[in-house]
């Protein structure tokens, strides 16, 4: 028998799905939503979560959109198009907070938490790593319901966005090395794939999910020779199948991986670990052997990096060098190119407010969306998340039981 914790919860799932009696207006269908897109804060973060033509749709739909000044500018989005596409495009963070529900790409800071009114809704990423205790405790007093982002799951159980910046990360970490690779940037001076009579590029991708899969097809598309390592030989099936073709892979050997980097022109890191730092794989012993004007692009630097020289850096001062090598260790990478990652939130986060509308709201659309429900780690000020909560010491509440009690 299952213990009785699980019965209840199982009873509680149940509960929750199950069509409740409620009081409609005579004809009226859905509900019309107020939401609020503030210009970004956070350092180097130029990614917007809702294009102009997302907006144009959603106010199509009878929603209110408001949008603040300058909120797109880096993505070149300018306050003209958002107002052309409907929204309400206002000067001050203050009016922006007014709206039912939030939706930003950074976490909140502390004053922004502090302009949240009470039982508003958030839709925002969740970066434990950097996530203030004392904040999450303010938006647990004023009884927030609040979303990760990066943990909403779509039908078939994938991140939908994790994989949609995990693509971007990964094609962009081969236009950077192929940037750096050149003579004027300190580079070997070379092209990354070749030509008639020279020989293509070496590049080792260590890591063979999302972001090393979409690096792999960025340096075979440019005609560069490609090896991958990973720590799973079902991650290398399936890297091998999703490509279309054979490609060079290995599990993470010690002796084996030294051997390729000594010839090696460019070398991503695209290693994720699921929980805590990513795993440094590359010691400096290993970086200390690669020829002087390769090029190091660590896309795992945002949790600890996999090369053991790699040391954060920014998109104004992206690389330093290390026994010759070239080092790119900007965090989040999508911001290079903020457009092509705004349009990839918006294409996400654009059907979810769609449908939430649709349904009568957010409260209605997690009763039955259960990849959406596993972002929500904050519901009317209770912790809903057990990984927040333990790294908190925070109390803990399962969300089906609270859905099936409201």
């Amino acid at each position: 028998m299952a213990p009785s914790s699980e019965i209840l919860k199982q009873l509680a799932r149940e509960v929750a799905r199950t069509p409740q009696e409620q009081v409609m207006e005579v004809g009226k269908r859905g509900r019309n939503l107020t939401i609020g897109i503030p210009q970004e804060i956070s350092f180097q973060e130029h990614r917007v979560p809702l294009n102009p033509a997302s907006v144009a749709v959603l106010v199509g739909r009878d929603h209110d959109v408001v949008v603040q000044r300058g909120a797109g500018k880096y993505a070149q989005f300018q306050d003209s198009d958002y107002s052309e596409a409907g929204a309400q495009v206002v000067d001050s963070a203050e009016e922006v907070y007014k709206s039912d529900l939030i939706l930003k790409v950074a976490p909140p800071s502390h004053g922004e938490i502090e302009m949240l009114r009470h039982k508003q809704i958030l839709v925002s990423a969740l970066q434990l790593t950097v996530q203030p205790k004392d904040t999450l405790r303010r938006m647990m007093e004023k009884r927030m319901t609040a979303v990760a982002w990066d943990f909403i799951k779509d039908r078939e159980g994938i991140y939908p966005i994790i994989r949609a910046m995990g693509e971007i990360a990964g094609t962009t970490s081969i236009q950077v090395a192929s940037e750096y690779l050149s003579a004027d940037k300190g580079g070997q001076g070379l092209m990354l794939g070749g030509i008639s009579g020279v020989a293509p590029a070496e590049v080792v991708v260590v890591g063979a999910g999302t972001v090393g899969e979409f690096a792999s097809r960025a340096a075979l598309g440019l005609g560069a020779s490609v090896k991958v390592f990973d720590k799973s030989i079902y991650r290398l099936r399936r890297l091998q199948n999703d490509l279309g073709c054979r490609v060079w892979t290995s599990v993470i050997q010690p002796q084996e991986l030294l051997k390729t980097l000594r010839t090696a022109d460019v070398a991503i890191g695209a290693l994720r670990s699921e929980q805590g730092r990513t795993p440094m794989v590359v010691p400096e012993e290993m970086v200390r052997e690669m020829k002087s004007g390769s090029v190091i692009v660590d896309v795992s630097i945002d949790r600890g990096g996999c090369f053991e020289t790699s040391e954060v850096t920014t998109h104004l001062d992206p690389v330093f060098k290390k026994y010759g090598v070239v080092h790119y260790c900007v965090p989040n990478i999508a911001s290079r190119v903020p457009r092509t990652a705004s349009t990839a939130l918006s294409n996400i986060f654009g059907p979810m407010l769609l449908t939430m509308g649709e349904v009568g709201g957010f409260e209605n659309l997690i009763k039955t969306d259960l990849g959406l429900r596993h972002g929500v780690y904050l519901y009317n000020g209770a912790v809903t998340s057990p990984i927040l909560a333990e790294a908190f010491k925070l109390p803990y509440k399962d969300l089906d039981i609270l859905l099936a009690t409201f």
